[in-house]
């Protein structure tokens, strides 16, 4: 899975590094705010490109004393800076130019050089695009791609996909202003490409933001992981009553489990333990991602005990 993840930055890195220069020549020789503003945008993914690896090899790192759970949130983190660097720099600079270009129009040359530009780039990009879907589409399997990211653990393979999709869109946008200038010969839409491009970036920006923020908090597992889990405890002979399973994500590929049981009041201390080493094994052999488990014997749980519902989730209830 780690190399799967490493090709498709690296493949999305060579492209945009690519584009970038590509596309800051032809801004230069035609005059086009469109085309810097997608210069930019490939520079900002290529600079992600490099945090995302960075963030992977971080990731990789043992747990040592200091971080006993090891350093797997390190790639949420990297990724959440991702999201913020495309809406506060990639965004804001696109929209400031087309603002900019807005209220001073300048004609566009040489406009031959952009559509070679943007039809390279179109290839180049399409390229990376095709590469990190197909890795996605492995990942996600079965499930639809709106719910293999909002579900998916590790952010690496959608944040290169949003990003190529954001970048394919762009480049469009780009296309098409170039088109109808040179149709029209209205100045103004060389800058409002710009701001609509300014506008895509903001709107993938905010996504992944939104979906990388519950992973660098501490995300649960899966339900099925959680219920897979619940019912190998509840196999155990001498557990009465599960009464919580606790998960969390601490990186794409460790998931932590707490769990809290009821043992039969009739096993020993010696029994009990051999129950728990049974369930852990049980559960490591299920799901290969679960690295620690602790379980802590405790009474069943009952309405009796529960802490009382503050009273303003009471009124709202």
């Amino acid at each position: 899975m780690a190399s799967s993840r490493k090709l498709v930055i690296y493949a999305a890195l060579t492209g945009n590094t690519l584009i970038a220069i590509m596309k800051f020549i032809a801004a230069a020789i035609t005059g086009s705010s469109a085309m810097l503003s997608e210069g930019v945008h490939s520079v900002v993914d290529t600079g992600n490109q490099v945090l995302l690896l960075y963030g992977l090899k971080k990731s990789s790192k043992p747990a040592d004393e200091r971080f006993p759970f090891g350093h797997g949130k390190e790639i949420y983190f990297w990724s959440f800076v991702v999201a913020i660097l495309i809406f506060a720099v990639g965004a804001g600079i696109s929209v400031y130019e087309g603002i900019h270009r807005l209220t001073d129009p300048q004609p566009l040359d040489n406009l031959l050089v952009n559509y070679v530009v943007l039809s390279l780039a179109l290839v180049f990009e399409g390229g990376a695009w095709l590469f990190a879907l197909r890795e996605f589409n492995k990942a996600r399997g079965a499930m639809g791609y709106i719910e293999a990211v909002q579900r998916g653990k590790d952010p690496s393979m959608f944040v290169v996909l949003f990003e190529d999709s954001a970048a394919m869109l762009g480049l469009l946008v780009a296309l098409l202003a170039t088109v109808l200038t040179q149709v029209t010969g209205n100045l103004y839409l060389d800058g409002i490409a710009s701001i609509l491009i300014g506008l895509i970036l903001g709107s993938t920006a905010v996504w992944l933001a939104r979906e990388t923020k519950g992973l660098l908090i501490g995300e649960r597992a899966n339900v099925e992981v959680v219920e897979g889990i619940r019912k190998l405890a509840a196999r155990i002979p001498l557990i009465d009553n599960v009464n919580e399973v606790l998960t969390m994500h601490m990186g794409p590929e460790y998931i932590l489990v707490n769990l809290s049981v009821e043992f039969s009041d009739s096993a020993s201390a010696t029994e009990i333990e051999q129950s728990v080493a049974q369930l852990d094994e049980a559960i490591k052999k299920t799901f290969l991602n679960v690295r620690r488990v602790f379980v802590e014997a405790e009474a069943r749980l009952s309405a009796a005990i529960q802490p009382p519902i503050p009273a303003d989730q009471a009124i709202k209830e």
